[in-house]
């Protein structure tokens, strides 16, 4: 949900309405603080809906225990995110890129003392992630309210408050866009749990999905900037491509040696070899999606993406992962072979959108919209003083 906070402060900074990139952060915090509170069920009672659906009981009540630890960190990410699209919108990925490598400093030396000194296991890990994570929120606060981003921030204000029913469409619209995409590949990893050998089935699925984010976050570094124009779209994906045939090379040079980097279990690595050349052609599939979802986040076209995913993933990408997986009886590379599917129909299909949209009729639809939700700085100072008087 936080892609709407990208979508609003980066048109208002384009539009140079500086002061109201403030109240859009402040209504993305309530949207999105109210949503997740919303969904803490989910996490508190994880193991018994793992269990209501099928899966292996031990498997269930591990989940449970790491979904516990999660709800600190969800929480430190609804002001993370939300900070970092606030920021980067204004031009500073540097206060963000410092801020990350700060984050890294601790986390590492933390795990490791927690984990591997202090033997605490999955407890330490996720104990060193919240506390890196609220470490880049406390920075970015810092400088936030120490006055570094003063034409942007003038103070909390019950102005948020205003207007804020579009901003619910929009966030929703991005949450189900990002959902559908990250709930397609965690049942696709249930998926893997119903095979005959299931802990290797996941294991494998779950290392390949790990080294495919990874390739994913690196391509984010040349979608963060996507302009809606032509020539930088074409600028951004040759970019993007760039660094997916970098990954997709690496790959099938060190396919066969790559599980050992996180597993000694030979079974494990045996089936993270026999995907590894699914897994290549993956990373260089992935190359293009964030440049993609970068353009339609960027000109608000949320809620087409959001319709575009369901469609290639659910009716295309998971039966037939479900068909190979199943009856073909292929097992895990049936099931990322289903996973292509989808995922190559939505790179085919948002290549169409973007090269069909009218982008000036873009740009006037987002001029329509800022000026719609468009509060004066004198408008804005009044409610701020209002707030200071009640």
């Amino acid at each position: 949900m936080s892609s709407a906070t990208e979508t609003l402060c980066g048109q208002a900074y384009g539009a140079k309405q500086h002061h109201m990139m403030g109240i859009f952060l402040q209504r993305s915090w309530l949207v999105d603080l109210v949503s997740l509170t919303l969904f803490l069920p989910l996490f508190v009672f994880a193991t018994p809906i793992f269990m209501a659906l099928g899966e292996d009981e031990a498997i269930a009540a591990s989940a449970g225990y790491i979904s516990m630890w999660f709800i600190p960190f969800v929480y430190s990410i609804v002001f993370a995110l939300t900070i970092q699209m606030y920021l980067q919108a204004q031009q500073k990925n540097m206060v963000v890129a410092w801020l990350s490598a700060a984050q890294l400093a601790v986390h590492v030396p933390l795990s490791w003392l927690l984990v591997a000194i202090m033997d605490f296991g999955v407890a330490g890990a996720m104990c060193a992630l919240c506390v890196s994570s609220w470490l880049v929120v406390a920075g970015e606060f810092v400088y936030i309210f120490g006055g570094w981003c003063h034409h942007s921030w003038t103070g909390f204000t019950m102005a948020a408050f205003h207007d804020i029913i579009p901003v619910i469409k929009l966030s929703v619209s991005s949450g189900v866009m990002v959902c559908l995409e990250l709930w397609y590949y965690a049942i696709l990893v249930l998926l893997a749990g119903y095979m005959k050998n299931a802990q290797v089935s996941i294991s494998a699925f779950s290392i390949c999905m790990g080294m495919m984010g990874a390739a994913m976050v690196a391509n984010e570094l040349g979608a963060g900037d996507a302009a809606a124009t032509r020539f930088s779209i074409k600028v951004v994906m040759a970019t993007s491509v760039v660094i997916g045939a970098v990954f997709w090379i690496l790959c099938l040079i060190f396919g066969s040696k790559l599980g050992y980097l996180f597993t000694r279990d030979e079974d494990v690595v045996v089936a993270v070899a026999d995907l590894s050349l699914l897994l290549a052609f993956s990373l260089l599939l992935n190359a293009m999606y964030p440049v993609l979802s970068g353009v339609a986040v960027g000109a608000g076209l949320q809620s087409k993406v959001a319709i575009i995913s369901f469609v290639c993933f659910y009716a295309i990408g998971l039966p037939i992962g479900a068909v190979l997986g199943y009856v073909v009886h292929l097992q895990a590379k049936g099931i990322w072979i289903g996973m292509m599917s989808g995922v190559v129909t939505q790179t085919l299909a948002l290549c169409y959108m973007t090269c069909k949209t009218e982008w000036d009729e873009q740009v006037l639809i987002a001029s329509a919209r800022l000026k719609r939700w468009h509060l004066k700085s004198g408008e804005e100072n009044q409610h701020h003083n209002s707030d200071n008087h009640s």
